[in-house]
């Protein structure tokens, strides 16, 4: 490793594997379901934004906290406080692909990660459950890429700073890589670290954010492979 490598924190869901094609076709579902309680669909999903905010702040990241905020939407579009057995056990149906995640690498992420880490310091660092989280890692089959994979339950800027930290990481020489405005790229700048945005045509509605300025340290590609023509 020469003097000129540089430390590439890497985002996994959505930014390695696919994650979020997962949840909207079981969203997609959900309004198909209660449609003839709430027939306007751009309704039904605002609510279940509203339960998936709701249940973040209170329980944070995962399938189960999902199915749940699922199962808190249907009883708020019924008025109930507990959801009739039929739409539970429908709920938990169309959430199975969601717990038994297929593992789908995006295009050129193995090639990628061969050859920057022949070059930079490679590291993961990602939210959510960390059984979960854990698991896909291991699934995935790159986890011998990274130096270190970290599993933290948000990603702000404090989070950012403890994992420079944490890994003597020179702040100047260190890059975030994600899909992500809100989790990635904005509070990795803010910590004082250089931010790549890959981005990717279906990001968590809830990730969104402002976009960053011009910037030296923020850069946007068109897909993971470009990050070879940056470092």
């Amino acid at each position: 490793m020469d003097a000129d490598a540089q430390h590439l924190i890497f985002d996994a869901d959505d930014t390695l594997w696919e994650n979020n094609i997962y949840y909207e076709a079981a969203i997609e579902s959900f309004v198909d379901l209660v449609g003839h309680r709430e027939p306007d669909r751009a309704a039904v999903r605002e609510a279940v934004d509203e339960a998936e905010r709701t249940n973040i702040r209170r329980h944070g990241y995962g399938a189960s906290i999902f199915q749940q905020s699922l199962l808190d939407c249907w009883c708020t579009l019924h008025g109930t406080g507990t959801p009739e057995p039929a739409a539970a056990a429908a709920i938990a149906r169309l959430c199975g692909p969601v717990h038994a995640m297929e593992m789908v690498l995006i295009e050129d992420v193995a090639a990628t990660l061969d050859a920057l880490g022949a070059r930079h310091h490679l590291y993961l660092l990602t939210k959510g459950s960390e059984p979960e989280q854990r698991d896909k890692i291991e699934r995935s089959g790159l986890a011998g890429h990274f130096r270190d994979a970290t599993v933290v339950s948000e990603k702000n800027t404090s989070a950012y700073r403890a994992f420079a930290d944490r890994h003597g990481l020179q702040r100047s020489r260190t890059w975030m890589i994600g899909n992500s405005l809100r989790s990635d790229i904005n509070p990795a700048l803010s910590a004082g670290l250089g931010a790549v945005l890959v981005p990717h045509p279906h990001t968590w509605r809830l990730e969104a954010d402002d976009e960053p300025g011009p910037s030296e340290r923020f850069v946007t590609v068109r897909g993971f492979a470009d990050l070879q023509e940056i470092f």
